[in-house]
């Protein structure tokens, strides 16, 4: 089970002192689609070169045009993107194949995504990895629940968890045995990021 930073809402000085802080004890550094959006596709080398030795996820939230957009991700160092659910099949066959041509990785997000059967045609397109996920908005009527794991339950696909995950809820969590577990201000928000990525890791492990 790996532990996925997720920097988002950041500047790029905090992007980095965070994951300095804590390197030790995640596996994935998530650059969020918000840091994306302000410092562009140079914020993904830049971490992917300070780095190297960590998977680093691009959540480029991709929607169509997915040849071109999964190319910028990848061609700037990211070793998975993401392309959301409700994205037409085609965008997200077009993703697969560059990530394949590339030697690297796609992450489905369910995002608003509430359909098994929905789930079970990505699988079909040849998808291997989905996200359930809560997003910050809905947050507000409650974090990640583990309903939410009936969307995979028919599919072969691996599985990322996110949407308001901290200590409390991950323990329950933990007993479906994702395969990521994906954790942004219960680290980034906390006085301690090192701490609190500590007392994550020792929960996983």
């Amino acid at each position: 089970m790996k532990l996925q930073l997720a920097l988002d809402r950041l500047t790029r000085g905090e992007c980095i002192r965070i994951t300095e802080q804590v390197k030790n004890k995640i596996d994935i550094i998530e650059v969020g689609t918000g840091v994306i959006k302000e410092y562009g596709v140079s914020i993904i080398r830049e971490l992917k070169d300070l780095y190297s030795d960590k998977t680093i996820l691009a959540d480029m939230k991709i929607c169509d045009a997915g040849k071109h957009e999964a190319e910028l991700a990848f061609k700037a160092g990211a070793d998975i993107t993401t392309v959301m659910g409700f994205a037409g099949n085609q965008t997200i066959v077009e993703t697969l194949n560059v990530a394949k041509e590339m030697n690297s990785r796609v992450m489905v997000d369910l995002l608003e995504i509430q359909s098994p059967e929905r789930v079970n045609e990505l699988d079909s397109l040849g998808v291997e990895l989905v996200s359930l996920h809560v997003g910050k908005d809905k947050q507000t009527e409650g974090a990640f629940h583990t309903d939410l794991f009936s969307l995979i339950q028919d599919s072969s696909v691996q599985v990322a968890v996110a949407g308001g995950i901290n200590a409390q809820t991950l323990p329950e969590i933990k007993n479906h045995e994702p395969d990521i577990i994906i954790v942004g201000s219960a680290i980034t928000g906390k006085e301690s990021p090192m701490l609190a990525a500590t007392e994550l890791r020792e929960i996983i492990d």
